[in-house]
């Protein structure tokens, strides 16, 4: 793993800041409240406990995630994450696979013009590349299935020469029995075989067997 700058070093981009919502400076955005979560005013605060990507920037790594970025999340569930996400960025996409989930995700999305959901495969990018647009800024991917670096190499046409992939590992979905840190290597010299990786980071001690990575497509 690389050394990760502090926390309060890496840079963030318009609509994200850090506030203290009584317990400490957690990261925050604008915007219409998702279940139950601190806020101040508009101000939502984002877990890094209940978000990979929020524990990402906690972990001193920057995702890429910038203002009026076009994303695709992979992974988005009932839409907490993705829901700041679109908050800071343009257009998001987010691909979920199962339709409970995508029910709650939906009614996230009413609240905001910029979140697209889709009910699809991650690891089969066909089914929505009719929708999703090309050259998206930033693609995070967050999927608890064996071969995840597989699911990003073939997500990997969507993004732009110049995007950044935001990855979560997780060990246990893609090797229950094996070392985490033999299936984060694992994991990585996989993916290397369409993105170059730039850090990692644990996700440690807010997700247990968890392994942030930031790369770029080569």
């Amino acid at each position: 793993m690389t050394d990760a700058p502090a926390p309060e070093d890496v840079a963030l981009p318009d609509g994200l800041v850090r506030r203290d919502f009584g317990g400490g400076e957690t990261l925050a955005t604008e915007g219409p409240v998702v279940g139950p979560e601190a806020t101040d005013g508009d101000w939502r605060a984002w877990d890094a406990s209940r978000s990979k990507l929020a524990a990402t920037y906690a972990a001193g790594l920057d995702p890429g995630l910038s203002a009026d970025a076009t994303v695709l999340y992979l992974g988005a569930a009932a839409g907490t994450t993705v829901s700041h996400v679109a908050d800071v960025a343009g257009p998001t996409y987010a691909v979920e696979f199962a339709p409970r989930p995508v029910r709650d995700l939906c009614r996230v999305a009413d609240d905001r013009d910029r979140l697209f959901p889709l009910l699809a495969d991650a690891r089969k990018p066909e089914s929505y590349a009719h929708v999703v647009e090309t050259d998206c800024d930033l693609l995070v991917q967050d999927v608890a299935t064996r071969g995840q670096a597989e699911v990003a190499l073939r997500n990997r046409q969507f993004l732009a020469d110049d995007g950044r992939l935001a990855l979560a590992i997780k060990a246990r979905s893609e090797d229950v029995t094996g070392d985490p840190t033999d299936v984060f290597d694992a994991v990585l010299d996989d993916l290397r075989d369409g993105y170059e990786v730039l850090e990692t980071a644990s996700l440690e001690p807010y997700h247990d067997d968890h392994l942030a990575v930031v790369a770029r497509p080569r």
